[in-house]
C-alpha cells in the first residue's frame, strides 16, 4: 500500500516538472557539474526529498501566524540561505545594506547574528516588498524596528544615492531559482524566461557595481544566490574582481570546512565561493556565495 501510495506521489511531481526548464538545465548543468548533477536532480526534481531548516526567533513571539502587533516564533527557510549571512561577520553596531531584501529571511537572520547599528532592507520588487514588509512586522520587535530602513530603489542606483555609507553590504540578488523554475506550470512562460536568463548577469553585475560604490572603504560585501548557473556565479564574480583593483576576494574555504557535515560543496575554482548543491541526506540549495573586501586604495 506504501509502495503504490509513493509510487502515486512520484507519478504527480513529475507530472508538475516543467520539461522546458528541465531539459535546459540537463544541458547546462550536466556540462558544468559533471556526473554531481545526477544526484542534485534527482532531488530537485523531488520535493518529498527538500528539506527546511527552522530559524527561531530569540525576540518575544506567542503567534505563528501574521497578526500585527504580534511576533512569530520561527521562518522556515533552506538552511543554505543561513551561509550568506554568517559569511557577512555582522558585528554589533555596524552599518549594513541587505539590497535585494525581498521576502526578508536573510534580513531577520542578520538581525539575530548581531544588533546592527542601521539596516537598510531595499526591495525594488513590489511583491517581494510587500512580503519584506510583513516579515518585518511579524518578526522584529519594536525597539529593533527604529534601526531598520526599508526602501523600494533600483538597487543599480543605491551605489550613487548612499556612497560609502555602509559597513557590510548583502547583495542576494535575482537569479535563475533552479527549485522555482523547475516548477513553473506555465511552459510558454518558462521559455520565455529561459530566453531572458542570458540578461542576469549583466543585472548581477550592476547590482555590485553599486553595492560596491555604497560599500565603506574596509568593508566587506557578500554576493548569493539561489542557482548552479557558472554565469550567474563564479563569472559574476570573476568579472568585478576583474574590472576593480580596489576589491579583493576573501578566502572562504574554512567556512565549507566548518559546514561540511551539513552541507555538500561543489568545486567553484574560486577561494572566495562556495556552491552549495543538493545531495542525499543534506538537500540544501542551491546556494552560490562569494565574499570580497574593499580596500582602502583604487
Amino acid at each position: 500500500m506504501l509502495t503504490r501510495l509513493k509510487a502515486k506521489s512520484e507519478r504527480k511531481v513529475a507530472k508538475q516538472i516543467c520539461k522546458v526548464v528541465l531539459d535546459h538545465f540537463e544541458k547546462e548543468y550536466s556540462r558544468e557539474l559533471g556526473d554531481a548533477w545526477h544526484t542534485v536532480r534527482d532531488i530537485l526534481t523531488s520535493p518529498s526529498c527538500w528539506q527546511y531548516a527552522v530559524l527561531l526567533n530569540r525576540f518575544k513571539m506567542p503567534s505563528e501566524r501574521h497578526q500585527t502587533g504580534n511576533l512569530k516564533k520561527y521562518y522556515l527557510l533552506n538552511a543554505a540561505s543561513l551561509l550568506p549571512v554568517l559569511a557577512l561577520e555582522l558585528r554589533d553596531g555596524e552599518k549594513v545594506l541587505d539590497l535585494c531584501a525581498g521576502p526578508g529571511g536573510k534580513s531577520i537572520a542578520l538581525l539575530q547574528c548581531a544588533y546592527p547599528g542601521y539596516l537598510h532592507c531595499n526591495e525594488y520588487d513590489s511583491l517581494r516588498l510587500r512580503w519584506l514588509r510583513q516579515t518585518l512586522e511579524s518578526f522584529i520587535p519594536q525597539p529593533l524596528v527604529n534601526v531598520i530602513k526599508v526602501s523600494e530603489l533600483d538597487g543599480r542606483e543605491m551605489g550613487d544615492s548612499q556612497p560609502e555609507t555602509f559597513d557590510k553590504v548583502l547583495v542576494d540578488a535575482p537569479c535563475s531559482n533552479d527549485r522555482s523554475w523547475l516548477f513553473s506550470s506555465d511552459s510558454q512562460n518558462a521559455a520565455c524566461r529561459i530566453s531572458q536568463r542570458r540578461n542576469l548577469p549583466l543585472l548581477q553585475i550592476e547590482l555590485l557595481r553599486s553595492a560596491i560604490k555604497a560599500l565603506r572603504p574596509g568593508g566587506l560585501l557578500v554576493y548569493s544566490t539561489c542557482t548552479l548557473s557558472k554565469a550567474e556565479n563564479q563569472d559574476v564574480i570573476s568579472e568585478v574582481l576583474n574590472s576593480y583593483s580596489n576589491i579583493m576576494p576573501v578566502d572562504i574555504k574554512e567556512m565549507a570546512r566548518t559546514c561540511s557535515q551539513d552541507f555538500t560543496f561543489a568545486p567553484t575554482g574560486q577561494e572566495c565561493g562556495l556552491l552549495v548543491i543538493p545531495d542525499k541526506g543534506k538537500a540544501w540549495g542551491p546556494m552560490y556565495v562569494a565574499k570580497l573586501k574593499k580596500s582602502w586604495t583604487t
